[in-house]
């Protein structure tokens, strides 16, 4: 005798700890769904007006219990306590874990399963796929690919993580630090002042997590004056809500920027 599941209903009141199942949730028309975000969430602008319930390391587990989710989504190990405590409260839980722009694919493809809209969710996924093979036809038109050094916080030092890494490279720029990009703690990016001064990039990407980038500070720093890119102007601040969140975002609209910042890095060399 054969064996059969069906789902009755679909997740309809969700919780979303973090900003990347909100932008998707969005693009995929089931904005209605979502009851509680991040005090974080920024994209789309319409999702800032949603009840917060979290930040990124903390939730408020009394008001997501009252508010009676179906489902909470959460994302990487830094939530796991949350994630805990809201399973013992008798809370459907998911925490994806994805640091790849595949694995990110992967991820919207898979709430599209889980929301019962599959075929929404390969839609968009083609159209994001369209947008990184359009980014990487661009990157192979440009004379000359920067170096680039991503600088996700100052005190210590710390590169520029899986998707954001790969985003650069996808746009055009070499990424110093590629090779410890897929370190899926924060300690495994830290770097060393003397690294990034050996490197010598082209181009510095300032994207701090919890605060605006001072871009002055660049030139103060110790052997930092004589670095190709704070010698020749080409620090940039970028935007967390952006590039810092394992989405839609990096692609929509990050790509756009880095695309940008390349083009005009070019006329400086003709």
């Amino acid at each position: 005798m054969g064996f059969s599941m069906r789902i009755r209903d679909y997740p309809r009141r969700v919780v979303c700890l973090t900003e990347e199942s909100v932008e998707t949730l969005f693009a995929l028309g089931l904005n209605d769904r979502i009851i509680g975000v991040s005090a974080f969430v920024e994209r789309p602008a319409e999702a800032k007006q949603l009840p917060t319930m979290s930040v990124f390391t903390h939730a408020n587990l009394k008001k997501i219990a009252d508010a009676k989710p179906d489902l909470v989504l959460g994302f990487s190990d830094i939530q796991k306590d949350i994630a805990k405590d809201l399973i013992g409260m008798g809370l459907n839980v998911w925490i994806a874990n994805h640091r790849t722009l595949d694995e990110t694919l992967d991820y919207i493809l898979a709430l599209g399963s889980l929301f019962g809209v599959r075929k929404a969710a390969m839609d968009f996924v083609a159209d994001l796929e369209e947008r990184l093979e359009q980014a990487h036809e661009f990157s192979s038109r440009l004379k000359h690919r920067p170096k680039v050094y991503i600088e996700e916080w100052d005190e210590p030092m710390l590169s520029g993580i899986s998707w954001f890494s790969e985003i650069v490279r996808a746009c055009g720029g070499e990424d110093i630090f590629v090779h410890k990009s897929s370190g899926s703690l924060a300690k495994d990016r830290a770097v060393e002042s003397s690294e990034v001064i050996a490197a010598n990039p082209d181009i510095i990407l300032g994207c701090w997590c919890g605060k605006p980038v001072d871009v002055k500070s660049f030139a103060t720093r110790t052997g930092w004056k004589n670095i190709k890119a704070v010698e020749n102007n080409q620090v940039f601040e970028l935007d967390p809500a952006i590039f810092l969140q394992p989405g839609p975002a990096p692609i929509l609209a990050g790509i756009p920027i880095l695309q940008r910042i390349f083009s005009d890095f070019q006329n400086t060399l003709a």
